[in-house]
């Protein structure tokens, strides 16, 4: 069973794009489409079309929604078997539900009413802190300049291995015969001398080849798997995630991850928040069960 790639809409323009960029990832993997939308329209009393069906207004119009989505899918691109659904729930609860029988679920960054001129829509936040599979949010706005074809960054961070996210980063650069840039961001701590009984020589060179050996040892493990793709190294000073929305300029996709802890959801650190509101390109949150 092909697990689908489910696209949440509002009818918003950044659902729009979401719909574009989940309709052009199931092209480009084979995979089946699925959209929806999710709204608690039990909530609106008293709203009735003039062509009254007995059902509440905005359910007709969640139905017209999805079906002139999957109309949109389906023009650009015919390959793609396009499946909707409207859910009469929260949108969040039911995305995270939907992520349990996922391979993406794909949302914009803005939704529409109150949320649509915050920098990251609420829905969007909370789907990719809380989903089962990964989730990649789709920016408001299209880059200034064309990204280079095939390009997914990704961000390592302190694990002894690979996480989940660069397993996922480096099987969607081999999907899309491209490249993955693979970003260590490494700082000096101030108070650090070159007297630190474990330091030689200068402290900031020690902490780069650390952070240098740790990627390469990184690297090693996930280039084991059998991905066939170029595979480029970044070490970088300065906070992580000013390095990776740096590091993501011109690029397809940016991968983060995130941890489940204490037998809770993921939990989106000050990391991810700040790539979601401020990274150009697509980024995609995957979650790491270990």
């Amino acid at each position: 069973m092909q697990l689908p790639i489910v696209v949440g809409v509002d009818g918003s323009d950044g659902s729009l794009r979401a719909l574009d960029w989940g309709a052009a990832e199931a092209a480009r993997s084979g995979l089946p489409l699925r959209v929806v939308h999710a709204s608690l329209w039990e909530h609106y009393e008293g709203m009735r079309p003039a062509f009254d069906t007995g059902r509440p207004a905005e359910q007709v119009l969640a139905e017209h929604l999805v079906a002139s989505a999957q109309e949109r899918a389906c023009r650009l691109h015919t390959e793609v078997k396009v499946i909707t659904d409207v859910r009469p729930e929260d949108p969040v609860n039911a995305l995270v539900h939907e992520s349990h029988e996922a391979a993406l679920v794909v949302l914009g960054s803005r939704g529409r009413g109150r949320i649509a001129g915050m920098l990251l829509g609420s829905v969007s936040l909370a789907v990719a802190g809380r989903s089962h599979c990964p989730v990649v949010v789709i920016p408001a706005a299209a880059p200034d300049a064309q990204p280079k074809p095939g390009r997914v960054v990704v961000g390592i961070g302190d694990a002894p291995g690979p996480s989940a996210a660069a397993h996922f980063a480096l099987a969607q650069a081999a999907s899309r015969r491209g490249e993955l840039i693979a970003v260590r961001a490494w700082r000096c701590p101030a108070h650090e001398t070159a007297d630190h009984p474990l330091l030689a020589g200068s402290p900031a060179a020690a902490h780069r080849q650390q952070a240098a050996d740790h990627l390469e040892e990184v690297l090693a493990v996930l280039e084991r798997t059998g991905f066939e793709t170029d595979v480029h190294r970044s070490v970088v000073q300065g906070p992580v995630h000013q390095v990776l929305i740096e590091e993501a300029e011109g690029a397809e996709l940016l991968v983060v991850g995130t941890r489940r802890a204490g037998g809770h959801g993921p939990h989106l650190g000050p990391v991810n928040h700040a790539v979601l509101h401020y990274a150009s390109c697509p980024v995609a949150v995957v979650p790491d069960t270990r």
